[in-house]
């Protein structure tokens, strides 16, 4: 049995960025250090972090004075910086470039007048933070099906949580275009994502079985596996090699391995090395 790993796959850059920063930290202070919530949404890196004495916590107020408060690459809510800012923390802002853009043009379309639209996964860290800055009247969807809960004004501003799909944007800002008389729209979805989703679907249209690697609370990661699931080809989502069941496999000869943008390397061989084995047996 072949197996074939995406070419895109795993950690982007403001994951790794994220990563070495707060290894790198822990490793030269010693001030005890706090992430606000999961540093990256991945369970087994979130263990490792906490291994080296990096705790995660959910409110500004379990942490200690004089205490690191590193804010998470997904972004936090303004009034939660605000908030951090007031106490007596020193504060890491590891906020990834990307999303920090789509926060700048959310606040940028509400001071010009525009109700903002925001498409993304309701209850996600990254849609809190870019809501915050988008004004009053904003509102965010998952899709164009919830368009007709809301009102929409005339004049609105479109932009994306960064692990949308390209598709599901473009459905977005067609169906509001037709809505309101003027509409202005930031494509804002990362480029390592789409990249990361491209690669996936190029593979999975060549394999009999795709495997999705990466923390079930992950966006971007569930994107990958409803990509590869639509396409069409049987396909399994694991955080790690010991959920892969030797019965997936059985009459396949071919097998494509794609992961998430918060998966790292190590994950991803292990899933690579347990599918070589059993395709050994």
């Amino acid at each position: 049995m072949k197996v074939i790993l995406s070419e895109l796959a795993g950690f982007c850059y403001g994951v790794r960025r994220a990563i070495d920063t707060v290894l790198q930290v822990s490793e030269s202070n010693e001030k005890s250090i706090y992430t606000l919530g999961p540093l990256i949404h991945n369970p087994q890196v979130i263990e490792m972090l906490e291994s080296k004495g990096i705790k995660s916590v959910k409110e500004i107020s379990e942490i200690p004075a004089n205490s690191i408060i590193i804010m998470p690459s997904h972004g936090v809510a303004r009034t939660i910086m605000e908030n951090a800012k007031k106490l007596n923390l020193e504060i890491i802002d590891l906020t990834c470039p990307f999303v920090s853009k789509v926060h700048r043009q959310a606040e940028n379309l509400y001071n010009q007048g525009y109700q903002v639209v925001v498409l993304g996964d309701k209850g996600h860290t990254e849609l809190k933070g870019i809501m915050s800055v988008a004004g009053e009247n904003a509102i965010s969807v998952e899709n164009i099906d919830e368009l007709s809960q809301h009102t929409i004004s005339n004049k609105v501003g479109i932009v994306a949580q960064t692990t949308q799909t390209i598709d599901d944007y473009q459905k977005l800002v067609y169906a509001i275009s037709g809505i309101a008389h003027e509409v202005r729209a930031y494509n804002t979805i990362c480029h390592a994502t789409s990249d990361r989703q491209k690669s996936a679907l190029k593979l999975a249209e060549s394999v009999d079985i795709m495997l999705v690697v990466g923390g079930r609370n992950s966006a971007n990661t569930r994107r990958l596996t409803e990509i590869c699931i639509e396409y069409g080809v049987p396909t399994f989502h694991v955080e790690v090699s010991d959920e892969i069941q030797d019965e997936w496999f059985a009459g396949k000869s071919s097998v494509g391995v794609t992961a998430g943008a918060s998966t790292p390397d190590w994950i991803i061989n292990q899933v690579v090395d347990r599918i070589s084995a059993i395709s050994e047996v």
